[in-house]
């Protein structure tokens, strides 16, 4: 398949950016994104010699046309034919991964978006599991397969020139599937922390449809959920999935485009307000409500105090959230408040790209959250560690942030004492 043709650009011609929005209506794998990206166009040759980068023996990447249920997919598998190292395989650690990464001196995007991608697994094993996310020992998405697939979807992105990354709402199972952990319910729990405020919704089917490799991928890269945003439409794929299924074709879909709508990514994301006034629900109940919006998908959800007619005080409910999910959050907001209405206002938002990041301060792992001009440490953390160490938490955020910047000085400005 074809990939978008390049298009030049003049001083009165807005910037065109390329897009990829991924169809999860089967859910999504590592392989599964890989594999569609392959499917849409993306290099074989090109992507593997970035993966021969990487300073990780013993695998292999084959490469096959398949039929899920009777639609053309590609799919990706990778093989495993020994390592000199086998006993660094098994429950490998996010800090291991992230040395081979950064030995592999891959372009920087591809780089960052592989770091963000395990940083996201590694935040979300450590919150199930109790455990530092920087001595997370990952075991499926530690083995040759799951990097593989990690750094060969960033490969195969790079390789496409994809700027911003979409996805559709996402399809979960249901029962419970097996693992390294044992028998675990079915989406697990890493995939339901990853998939935390993206909208989600499970079908019928005892099969993983969304794997934890499948939704990292999606919580790290993607700049939002919802229908297929306005695009210039360049090339398709399908990425294949493990089995068949009875009930729909087991692939998911990338759309790789052009876009240059004022309103799609890149420069702002549609987005509805959802709101009501209610002067008879108890602040035990607007928090519960605040909280199950937040659980359900909304971006974000707030009260604000207001004096109603008569002189009467009151509160109003507001919850931002992508117009496709106004309905099921609409019903939240009845059942939680019990009010009579619920009204919407339309908008767009600019969301300010943000990534992830470790530092420590007291040998105690914390994460940040970096963005263009600043650096946040996550306050959840902050407590915990000045619960463990005794500092205050303003002292714990300026030690976590500060040892951020530290580290993102070059040799010569170490020696220097300066700061970027």
């Amino acid at each position: 398949m074809s990939t978008p043709e390049s298009t030049a650009e003049s001083p009165t011609t807005p910037a065109m950016q390329s897009v990829a929005w991924f169809h999860c209506f089967a859910g999504i794998a590592g392989d599964m994104a890989l594999g569609s990206l392959l499917d849409a166009g993306a290099d074989l040759d090109e992507v593997l010699n970035l993966l021969h980068r990487i300073p990780l023996d013993g695998w292999g990447l084959e490469v096959e046309e398949v039929l899920r249920g009777g639609m053309a997919c590609t799919r990706a598998l990778v093989t495993v034919t020994g390592t000199s190292a086998p006993s660094d395989d098994v429950g490998r650690t996010h800090a291991r991964i992230a040395e081979l990464v950064n030995l592999a001196r891959l372009p920087e995007r591809v780089t960052d978006r592989t770091l963000s991608i395990f940083d996201q697994l590694a935040r979300a094993e450590g919150r199930v599991h109790r455990t530092d996310p920087s001595a997370v020992h990952f075991h499926e998405v530690g083995g040759h397969d799951a990097i593989i697939d990690v750094v060969g979807t960033a490969a195969a992105l790079e390789v496409l020139g994809v700027d911003a990354v979409a996805s559709s709402p996402v399809a979960v199972g249901t029962g419970t599937v097996r693992t390294d952990h044992g028998i675990l319910p079915n989406p697990s729990p890493a995939v339901v922390r990853l998939l935390h405020g993206i909208p989600t919704y499970g079908r019928a089917t005892t099969v993983e449809l969304t794997t934890p490799t499948g939704a990292a991928i999606l919580a790290a890269l993607c700049e939002d959920f919802g229908p297929m945003p306005p695009m210039q439409i360049g090339a398709t794929g399908f990425g294949a999935g493990a089995a068949e299924l009875d009930e729909l074709p087991n692939c998911a879909q990338v759309v790789v485009g052009l876009s240059t709508d004022p309103g799609s990514i890149g420069d702002g994301q549609p987005v509805m307000v959802l709101e009501t006034n209610v002067d008879d629900a108890t602040g035990e109940q607007l928090a519960h409500a605040v909280t199950r919006l937040m659980e359900a998908g909304a971006h974000d959800a707030w009260i604000t105090p207001i004096v109603m007619k008569k002189g009467r005080p009151a509160h109003t409910l507001h919850a931002l959230c992508d117009r496709d999910q106004t309905a099921p959050l609409r019903e939240i907001i009845r059942l939680t408040t019990g009010t009579f209405g619920v009204r919407t206002l339309s908008g767009v938002r600019w969301p300010v790209p943000r990534g992830f990041a470790g530092v420590e301060v007291g040998g105690h792992h914390l994460t940040v959250k970096v963005g263009p001009e600043r650096v946040k440490a996550e306050f959840d953390d902050v407590a915990d560690v000045a619960d463990r160490t005794g500092l205050g938490v303003h002292e714990v955020s300026s030690r976590a942030e500060e040892a951020w910047r530290r580290g993102q000085e070059t040799p010569a400005e170490q020696r220097e004492g300066g700061t970027r």
